[in-house]
């Protein structure tokens, strides 16, 4: 029998709202905690990790950036920030032989766009934030966590 995940769902009306979700997810995140940022080109994935670095508290000289190339930014803060972008990769073994996998769950919080490559290699405890454009700038967010830990802050954060 399949367990019934909780999710919240968050509609943000312009960026605003985007930033204060984002640091809010940055200033309750934990060393090791992984979050899975799935969306269409252009929903606002890289901007909402933007956010979450600041609730970091990664120095504004250090501009988060799509690591759509690099495949892996790596910042300072609070606790350090692994970004990585997985949209040039095309499954699993393309994420092991990159080296990638050694960052999810490491000493830092991970945030991964386009996390649909790593397959079977997404760990079990996890946030997945599903972003959707709904207008100019409105989105909606589903957050879907995953183990206890994140259900707990999600539910006292988001709810």
């Amino acid at each position: 029998m399949a367990v019934e995940l909780p999710q919240v769902t968050l509609s943000l009306k312009d960026v605003r709202d985007t930033a204060r979700i984002g640091r809010r997810l940055g200033e309750i995140a934990l060393q090791g905690d992984v979050i899975l940022l799935h969306g269409d080109l252009g929903a606002g994935k890289t901007t909402l990790t933007q956010s979450i670095a600041a609730g970091l508290d990664v120095p504004e000289d250090q501009y988060v950036t799509s690591p759509s190339f690099a495949l892996l930014h790596e910042y300072p803060g609070r606790i350090p920030l692994y970004h990585m972008d997985c949209y040039r990769l095309s499954g699993e073994d393309d994420v092991e032989g990159a080296g990638l996998i050694d960052y999810i769950g490491g000493p830092a919080l991970t945030v991964i766009e386009w996390p649909d490559r790593l397959g079977g290699l997404a760990p079990e405890d996890r946030l997945d934030i599903d972003i959707s454009n709904t207008g100019p700038t409105a989105r909606t967010l589903i957050l879907r966590p995953h183990g206890s830990s994140w259900e707990a802050r999600v539910v006292q954060q988001f709810t």
